[in-house]
């Protein structure tokens, strides 16, 4: 039995609290400082999570953020993050004071971002914090994949990836958290894993569009029949540039072939918040109309990475090497109307 501490209380860090409470662990949800509402709201409702429509085990621990600092200084095995990548710094800042040398971190969440001018992926920015705060022994694994979190939550099989420099520490990882229904494989490549993750939001959008951009004279009802062929050619292209890009830097190509990269893509794809904000680009929306108009309260992940990213990437990589990238940078980060250049 190990004692795992899932901060943040939302879908994914909830859902994953599920294989590791089947696993026989000690697992306690700690929510962060804006989900004391959430906290208030399982609870009192017989641990069913509003998100999830899932009743929670009575043996996990749900408790809220000013609880924190004390649990952190207690004996903990895994500290897992699940929150969204915009609080990575704050998740830094509140496992810093107790965090111990080698101490493994999972990181469940997906996204990159801009330190110093340079594209990091979230393992390194942690590692880059944790050190400025005077650690300098970390150990962090990403795990990544084709997982709803609903479900996950439901225990319908899954299949996902956990990646780690050292594969000893992944393959530590997979006994104490796979099931039956929770499937886990390994990987050594934690960049390649991370890049595939993240950017595959973006390009999910990009297929999310396919049915408005299948054909600008049919008529909507046409082209919501037989725009399928139109999203198998994205979905290949996307493919390619997300192979092009995790090379680029620093990952495995291969890596993209697997549950991180194509097997996220699909699920992403067919359904979801990056797919939701794709149909209405693809629609003619611009970006700050539809998502005021239709997802104002709905983090869009693949938006948020956009406009992270976005700037840089439109400097430093090759628009003829990313066609499909950059259409979907210029239309979030610049506002214009989604076009692809076939």
């Amino acid at each position: 039995m190990k004692k795992i501490i899932i901060i943040g209380a939302g879908a994914m860090g909830s859902a994953f609290a599920v294989p590791c409470l089947e696993n026989n662990n000690d697992v306690t949800i700690v929510g962060t400082h804006l989900e004391n509402e959430l906290i208030e709201k399982i609870k009192s409702n017989k641990n069913i999570h509003p998100s999830l429509g899932v009743k929670m085990s009575d043996s996990l621990k749900i408790e809220k953020f000013d609880k924190l600092k004390l649990i952190l200084k207690q004996d903990i095995d895994i500290i897992v993050s699940g929150v969204s990548s915009v609080g990575i710094n704050w998740f830094v800042d509140q496992i810093s004071e107790n965090y111990k040398k080698n101490l493994p971190i999972i990181l469940l969440t997906k996204g990159l971002s801009i330190v110093n001018n340079e594209l990091v992926t979230l393992s390194d920015k942690i590692k880059k914090l944790l050190k400025q705060k005077g650690h300098k022994e970390i150990n962090i694994s990403a795990i990544k994949g084709p997982c709803l979190a609903v479900g996950l939550a439901n225990k319908m099989r899954t299949g996902t990836v956990i990646a780690n420099p050292n594969i000893k520490e992944s393959q530590m990882l997979k006994k104490i958290i796979s099931t039956e229904y929770y499937a886990t494989e390994l990987s050594d490549d934690l960049t390649g894993i991370e890049l595939s993750g993240a950017i595959k939001n973006i390009y999910s959008m990009l297929i999310g569009a396919s049915e408005g951009l299948s054909n600008s004279k049919a008529s909507k009802e046409i082209k919501s029949k037989y725009y399928l062929n139109t999203s198998a050619s994205l979905i290949h292209r996307s493919i390619s540039e997300m192979v092009g890009f995790v090379s680029h830097y620093g990952g495995n190509a291969k890596t993209v072939y697997g549950l991180a990269g194509l097997g996220d893509l699909y699920v992403s794809a067919i359904g979801g918040r990056n797919s939701m904000m794709g149909k209405y680009l693809g629609e003619g929306y611009l970006y700050k109309e539809a998502k005021e108009k239709f997802m104002k309260n709905i983090t869009v992940e693949g938006a948020q990475l956009a406009l992270e990213i976005g700037p840089k990437i439109l400097q430093e990589l090759n628009p003829s090497h990313f066609p499909l990238m950059f259409s979907m940078l210029n239309t979030i980060c610049k506002n214009k109307k989604l076009e692809i250049n076939w």
